[in-house]
């Protein structure tokens, strides 16, 4: 028994049980990843794998156990190496960051500018992908930490903090009706047709709950991934648009208006998540402690090693 081996049965479950797959995702054949889950088979002398003819289905009752006990190994092995990376390199190396595109362009420039002029030498790579590519890069390891409104707070995996909270905006073309009308409400914006974000990102499920609770239609004539192009679209009239407010900027959107939007739709909460069990570089959690409006490092690193910790 060897880590690729289990390496091989994490990345089974992980792609659908898909040996093309997981043999891509491990920059190798599919006969070798076959072989590899025959000698294991073979050495524990029951199978790990349920099939049907020479496909993958899922895991046999035995095979889940040998699945927790591989994503545990794993996870030590990889916490033994982030330990070595504290110890080696404390203040340079590279921070992976999975985010929204709202969060890189608004939520974080200033932040992770802060952070450099104290850390020159952390190399930031951001990842800007939609809610479930984010969960999956921060289950896999491939990013450090991931920050975002959508996906991330209710799951398992993770021990998430609140990073900051807000409110959708409704924008229009200056001059436009509802700048004029002194009942700003819900039923007046939906008179007109909606440009908004695509759904699962940037609080999209709370605009759309909160038409539905009204038991008024929202009528979506486009749907973008992140404000600039919203913001474009309105500009030109195509529809009033419901943005992130952050994502509205005084100075360079002078097209358009703000509307405040806060008695109309709930409260979101942004969130920075951590991956549970997972020992973090030094440098990241000190990130996270700049996000966190300096939350100690010494917590969050115990936050993300303890189930029973609680936002």
């Amino acid at each position: 028994m060897n880590l690729q081996q289990l390496k091989i049965v994490i990345e089974a479950e992980r792609n659908n049980f898909n040996l093309t797959q997981v043999a891509r995702a491990m920059f190798t054949s599919q006969s070798g990843i076959s072989k590899a889950i025959k000698e294991l088979e073979e050495e524990l002398g029951f199978e790990i794998f349920s099939r049907r003819g020479k496909r993958l289905k899922g895991l046999t009752e035995p095979g889940k156990s040998v699945f927790e006990y591989a994503y545990r190994i794993l996870e030590n092995v990889h916490n033994i190496k982030e330990v070595k990376e504290q110890f080696s390199s404390k203040d340079a190396g590279q921070l992976i960051l999975a985010t929204t595109h709202t969060q890189a362009r608004y939520a974080l420039p200033e932040l992770i500018m802060s952070f450099r002029n104290s850390h020159p030498n952390v190399q930031f790579v951001l990842h800007q992908a939609s809610p479930p590519e984010i969960s999956s890069m921060l289950d896999s390891g491939e990013a450090d930490l991931a920050i975002a409104t959508e996906s991330l707070q209710k799951d398992p995996r993770f021990t998430t903090f609140p990073f900051y909270h807000w409110y959708h905006g409704i924008i229009v073309p200056t001059n436009h009706p509802l700048t004029k009308k002194n009942n700003f409400n819900l039923k007046n914006v939906s008179k007109y047709p909606i440009v908004t974000y695509h759904e699962g990102f940037t609080g999209r499920s709370k605009i759309d709950s909160t038409f539905a609770n009204n038991k008024i239609e929202l009528k979506v004539v486009l749907e973008a991934l992140d404000a600039d192009v919203i913001k474009a679209y309105v500009a030109i009239n195509l529809g009033v648009g419901i943005i992130a407010s952050m994502a509205y900027d005084n100075e360079l959107d002078t097209n358009l208006v703000l509307l405040d939007g806060s008695e109309i739709f709930p409260q979101n909460t942004t969130v920075l998540a951590l991956r549970k069990n997972r020992v973090l570089k030094g440098f990241t959690a000190k990130f996270a402690s700049l996000c966190l409006k300096n939350m100690s490092v010494d917590k969050i690193q115990k936050a993300t090693l303890s189930e029973k910790f609680k936002n």
